[in-house]
């Protein structure tokens, strides 16, 4: 599962590439944590939503817990009840420059880079939809891991050729059902010493902290 991705270009750029509006001050960190604010590609424009749908949670006494951000979506759950009106009415696409996982053994792992050869921003699918909780939001979908991942990880967000963009956001849910493969071409892989933590800036910091981030 995707927990922890860069995005290096400006809202400018993003909005260049995928011929959207650009609002004016949209700014957003470098590298994006469950529970903070991304960019997002929606109706046109490019939006600052906070990453994870909101699971509701409750204690064993039945007492309300902090909600939990479900960061990544399962391309065969799209439509269960969780998903699907977001998956049939609400697709965007998230702008990413690499994404990370974790390698190693438990309590010494690192980060391990993944991304297109050549390609410093690229798109990949994504669900967005209002939620009393944070506001907008939205989630990654994932598809079955890369073989270049094997050893890591067995998924990976679903990249979205320039093609495939406009099938994703503009056509039915069955060509965006049609659209979800594993990614075909290879991946550049940058394995570092990085220790995986979590944390983010703390002027990203979301209305309600939430507690660890999940998959559906």
């Amino acid at each position: 599962m995707c927990n922890l991705y860069r995005m290096t270009k400006g809202t400018a750029e993003v909005a260049k590439l995928f011929d959207a509006e650009a609002p004016v001050g949209l700014n957003v960190a470098d590298e994006l944590y469950p529970g903070y604010p991304g960019r997002v590609v929606a109706e046109g424009q490019v939006r600052a939503m906070t990453w994870g749908f909101p699971l509701a949670l409750k204690g064993k006494q039945g007492q309300k817990l902090k909600s939990k951000p479900v960061t990544n979506a399962r391309e065969d759950k799209l439509l269960t009840g969780f998903w699907r009106d977001s998956f049939v009415r609400r697709r965007c696409l998230v702008p990413v420059s690499a994404w990370a996982e974790a390698e190693g053994e438990k309590g010494r792992m690192t980060r391990t880079w993944y991304g297109l050869p050549g390609e410093d921003l690229f798109a990949v699918a994504g669900l967005w939809r209002w939620s009393e909780e944070w506001g907008e939001v939205y989630t990654i979908v994932m598809v079955d891991g890369h073989p270049q991942m094997a050893e890591v990880h067995d998924r990976m967000p679903l990249i979205l050729s320039r093609a495939a963009q406009k099938y994703w956001l503009e056509g039915t849910p069955e060509d965006a059902l049609a659209l979800c493969a594993t990614w075909e071409d290879s991946l550049t892989v940058e394995q570092t010493q990085e220790r995986w933590t979590g944390g983010g800036a703390a002027m990203n910091a979301p209305l309600k902290p939430p507690v660890q981030p999940g998959l559906l």
